[in-house]
């Protein structure tokens, strides 16, 4: 693969100025931060004078990228179904929220969520303190199921709680969720939303929040996914999006927010992203999306179901 400053160029056979707005903002943002850290200056200024690449000191994937020097993680819109009470339902105070497994609803409902397996594992960092691991923070991670829908507020799933839960860090700051393969619905790339509490007392109120962001999937380990029963709307969608035109990940292509997925539908997915979170900021995202968060309406995306107690569109 070509690459420049340690990461994969997305049009190798192209001068580095022709690779597009994407490439180009996540290459400044790297050398914004390697510049914080003092390092790196003269081979960059060399670099951006069009002088010789760098030596890599990033590896890079098809399935996400690592960094030297963690980033604050862009905050996001929760969407339209955050299930934090920001927005309707509230299913952070309901006993049993924290959990490892969210495949299942849990309390009185019952439904089970099915698709290709996968875990997610965040490592939160925290950069008030030199990127230490973040341990003891709450995480609440939610995503939508294979057809695209969200539970507590898409039509016919409105009583269940599936692919919601609470995870709290441990001494390395991780925390790992079991789920399943998300699908990709009309509008939007397909991602999981989180957001970060500093404690699991604090969850049940979404002010508390000091992070809320998304995870990006990678295009390739999607389009392995979509080829599953299951997943059939999610390849004409899939084709219709991409991470430099989505509404949420446009901004940089998803540059601090692409998880690294290994696996295969066989075994299943496990996908891992290192989460940077700066409690000395003022958090900008969470809460619904503007407009109720449809394609056309602001970010967050909404699934074909439509918004929550309104009847779906024609599918």
């Amino acid at each position: 693969m070509t690459m420049y400053e340690g990461r994969e160029l997305p049009k190798p056979d192209e001068e580095v100025f022709d690779q597009g707005l994407g490439f180009d903002l996540g290459t400044m943002r790297r050398r914004q931060v390697l510049r914080a850290f003092g390092i790196g200056a003269v081979a960059l200024g060399l670099a951006g004078c069009g002088g010789e690449e760098e030596t890599p000191t990033t590896t890079s994937t098809s399935a996400g990228t690592s960094s030297t020097a963690l980033s604050e993680i862009p905050d996001e819109t929760a969407g339209p179904y955050p299930g934090d009470g920001s927005n309707g339902p509230n299913v952070l105070t309901e006993s049993g929220v924290v959990r490892s497994d969210i495949r299942s609803s849990f309390g009185d409902a019952k439904g089970v969520a099915e698709g290709v397996p996968m875990t997610i594992t965040l490592t939160i960092k925290n950069l008030a303190e030199s990127a230490a691991a973040f341990a003891g923070v709450a995480v609440y991670l939610w995503h939508c199921n294979r057809d695209g829908d969200y539970s507590l507020y898409s039509t016919g799933i409105t009583a269940e709680n599936y692919l919601r839960g609470v995870q709290i860090a441990d001494s390395a700051g991780k925390v790992t969720f079991t789920s399943i393969f998300p699908a990709c619905y009309s509008g939007r790339w397909p991602h999981i939303h989180f957001e970060v509490y500093p404690d699991q007392a604090s969850i049940t109120e979404s002010t508390n929040a000091v992070a809320t962001s998304q995870v990006a999937l990678p295009k390739d380990i999607c389009d392995e996914v979509f080829k599953q029963t299951g997943y059939e709307d999610s390849v004409t969608n899939l084709a219709q999006v991409s991470l430099d035109s989505d509404n949420v990940f446009g901004e940089d292509s998803g540059a601090l927010q692409l998880a690294t997925v290994t696996g295969d539908v066989t075994s299943g997915f496990a996908a891992s992203l290192e989460v940077g979170v700066d409690t000395t900021t003022t958090p900008s995202g969470g809460g619904a999306a503007p407009g109720g968060g449809g394609p056309s309406g602001g970010p967050g995306g909404m699934p074909p179901s439509g918004g929550p107690g309104g009847a779906p569109p024609s599918r």
